[in-house]
């Protein structure tokens, strides 16, 4: 069974840092594409950033791009998500998701999303 299990949130003040990680199991993780998506309190689902099967291609979101980085390691089927410079309105819900490959890159339409974890929430306040 797909396993998608999100942690390294929490609360830090404008501007800082966190990384978060999302270790899965229950599929080819090397063969597969990814992606995180963030819940906002007021805004809904939002699409953060794809990583293809070997790295070597990303996406981003326009809110997120120079700032978050997608990575990934496949000898350990996880997947992280570099969180810089945040801001308030990065306060969310994040949550990785492995895409219905037989939908288009960079998946950043809610119908691609096959399988969501959890979630990890980031909250970023003074």
């Amino acid at each position: 069974q797909v396993q998608l299990v999100e942690s390294g949130g929490g609360a830090v003040p404008p501007g800082g840092s966190l990384t978060l990680s999302c270790t899965t199991s229950g599929f080819t993780f090397s063969t597969t594409p990814m992606t995180w998506l963030r819940h906002h309190p007021r805004r809904g689902i939002e699409w953060l950033s794809s990583i293809n099967s070997s790295g070597d291609d990303v996406a981003y979101a326009d809110s997120v791009k120079g700032r978050f980085t997608i990575a990934r390691d496949n000898a350990n089927s996880a997947l992280f998500l570099q969180l810089n410079d945040l801001r308030p309105d990065d306060t969310a819900v994040y949550r990785c998701s492995r895409p219905d490959t037989r939908y288009t890159w960079p998946h950043s339409s809610e119908y691609t999303w096959a399988y969501w974890g959890r979630g990890t929430q980031v909250t970023v306040s003074s």
